[in-house]
């Protein structure tokens, strides 16, 4: 990302992520903007980050947006939602991608040995009559851990080793990963711990009780880069990322509603996009919150918006002007999906 923001002549600056230092957005953050061109600042929450790219307090953000395992990242999805217009002229002009391996982190508890502390099997459920068995075992004894502290992502992603060795263990959910390591660097009692990196491990010396936890090896969070637009560039949606090239593939984000009285409202609304041939590569929604059981419509497409209302992307979203009740555009960037999916 720093070559590309150089290599396009913009000004380098400030990038907020998820903190605090350590989580795995940070860990993004480094391996696209790096730290030697840019100021990475940590912020609390994912609302803070949204509201310090529209102020312009910071040029760049970076937030989680979905995981290959456990889904879409609902606080985000939330705040592009929008619904009271605050950050209205933050856009997405860039993703990266992360492999995550958690780890179990906490302080070791001397004279508890392995073989005589580790639980049988996750317990079989009218939901789950067979489930699924972890990868990795813990390194240590864990029967002291009381309570567990995680971002709610973290936790969906290691079900099997959580559900086997620390079943029944309260789980307490956090801002981040990193916060939960911090949270459990400061106790004092030694039954805390926490799903985190290695990193986290090594920045607040703590023992790693397990490693690579995670359901799948294949766990992958995305995380979208955020940038403040103009007014301008806003209302009438100008794509200002890189120009078309032949070799670049290009995603863009929408977000519309419907009469969800009218039969059809949803299947006509995405028939737009069939009808100018963009593939639609995911479609996600969130509760209106004006009324019960109405929606936001989140749908990810294949190809970009562009100026001067040229190309298939402008078309649709103009079609789709006259069929739903309202729309907005979140971007348009570079496909970045590692090849090893495609």
């Amino acid at each position: 990302m720093s070559d590309l923001m150089e290599g396009l002549g913009l000004d380098l600056g400030v990038v907020a992520y998820l903190g605090p230092p350590s989580s795995y957005t940070h860990q993004a953050a480094l391996e696209d903007f790096g730290e030697k061109s840019f100021a990475l600042e940590p912020r609390v929450t994912i609302q803070d980050i949204f509201a310090a790219v529209q102020s312009g307090a910071v040029t760049y953000g970076v937030v989680p947006f979905e995981n290959s395992t456990n889904g879409s990242v609902v606080y985000t999805l939330d705040l592009f939602a929008d619904r009271q217009s605050r950050f209205t002229n933050v856009y997405v002009c860039g993703e990266a991608y992360l492999d995550v391996h958690h780890c179990l982190l906490g302080h070791q508890s001397d004279g508890l040995p392995l073989d005589d502390l580790l639980p049988g099997d996750a317990t079989p459920t009218h939901q789950s009559p067979s489930p699924p068995k972890p990868k990795t075992q813990p390194l240590t004894g864990v029967r002291h851990v009381k309570r567990i502290y995680s971002h709610p992502q973290a936790f969906g992603q290691c079900e099997a080793f959580l559900s086997t060795y620390l079943k029944g263990v309260e789980r307490q959910e956090v801002s981040s990963t990193s916060k939960a390591a911090e949270i459990v660097a400061a106790d004092t009692t030694g039954t805390l711990a926490a799903i985190s990196s290695k990193v986290a491990a090594q920045v607040h010396d703590l023992d790693v009780l397990a490693t690579r936890i995670e359901d799948r090896d294949d766990n992958t969070t995305r995380f979208f880069i955020l940038r403040r637009a103009s007014n301008d560039q806003s209302s009438i949606g100008e794509e200002i990322t890189q120009p078309r090239t032949k070799t670049h593939r290009w995603k863009t984000l929408v977000n519309f509603t419907i009469d969800h009285h009218s039969p059809g409202a949803l299947a006509d609304a995405l028939q737009v996009f069939k009808t100018y041939g963009l593939n639609l590569t995911s479609i996600s929604s969130r509760p209106s919150r004006l009324t019960p059981w109405h929606y936001i419509f989140f749908v990810e497409l294949e190809g970009r918006r562009e100026s001067e209302g040229r190309g298939d992307v402008n078309q649709a979203l103009a079609q789709l002007e006259s069929i739903t009740r309202g729309w907005r555009w979140h971007g348009s960037w570079e496909d970045r999906v590692p090849r090893r999916y495609n």
